[in-house]
């Protein structure tokens, strides 16, 4: 069956989603969030090997980073919005890969996306990228969450990756004003493009995360894999006495959810 071709944006923006497959976590520490990061900045603002700009790919609005997918609101140029993204997804993935020792696919497919097609849409985008963390349960503010975009529009806080071109925002609405809406929650029933993610979890997956680190004395969830059978099972069987759900140890180990399941 040949893929649904994507809905074009009358605009050119576009809310852009990427997920790690199986649901498994694509970042494991700070250093895969700013590797991210600095991918993103050289679509946006790619510089030639002496330093000097380069016209841009792609305009961001807006990101965020969560450990297990990825949102971006974001306006497409001349070379369209597949072949950026997909560069950003390739090179993260030979990285991933070679970091963890991990072989395969990373991110889920290929990228969602959906059109962004008026100014309320946009706005509410804005909003509900950066309210990610708090329906996952992991802040309890947007403002208190590190890897979003959010301090590209906050002077307060400080962007060690500035990838967005936050001022064509700011000139349309007042930053105080943006501020107060991003920290007002978004109503649950909105048809937003999703991810399905799993906003309550029995544990966090951080606490999950260092549980395994304990009993097994791993940094990476990922390295389960290459246990033998009977070593990942008792792990396995552990991580779900410890609280874990299936979805979530299979999201956080990359080992599937039918093989967890019969353990």
């Amino acid at each position: 069956m040949p893929r649904k071709q994507r809905e074009k944006s009358g605009t050119g923006i576009y809310h852009v989603m990427m997920r790690g497959i199986n649901h498994q976590n694509i970042f494991e520490d700070r250093g895969d969030y700013w590797k991210f990061l600095k991918l993103l900045r050289m679509q946006a603002f790619p510089e030639d090997n002496s330093g000097k700009m380069l016209p841009p790919h792609i305009i961001l609005y807006a990101y965020c980073l969560m450990p297990n997918h990825v949102h971006l609101l974001v306006r497409e140029l001349e070379e369209g919005i597949v072949s950026p993204i997909k560069s950003i997804a390739i090179s993260y993935a030979q990285y991933f890969n070679y970091k963890y020792e991990h072989s395969g696919q990373v991110f889920q497919d290929r990228f969602k996306s959906e059109p962004v097609n008026d100014w309320a849409y946009f706005v509410t985008l804005l909003r509900y990228i950066h309210q990610n963390p708090m329906a996952a349960g992991i802040a309890t503010t947007a403002g208190e969450y590190t890897w979003s975009s959010l301090c590209e529009y906050d002077d307060t806080k400080v962007c060690a990756v500035p990838v967005c071109t936050s001022q064509h925002v700011l000139n349309r609405i007042a930053k105080k004003e943006l501020l107060e809406l991003i920290e007002d929650p978004l109503p649950k029933a909105l048809n937003i493009l999703d991810l399905n993610n799993e906003t309550e979890q029995r544990i966090s997956d951080d606490r999950l995360r260092h549980y395994m680190a304990e009993i097994t004395g791993c940094t990476g969830a990922s390295s389960l894999q290459h246990y033998d059978q009977k070593t990942r099972n008792e792990v396995i069987r552990k991580l779900k006495a410890f609280g874990g759900s299936i979805r979530q140890i299979s999201r956080l180990t990359g080992i599937s959810f039918g093989i967890i399941r019969k353990i």
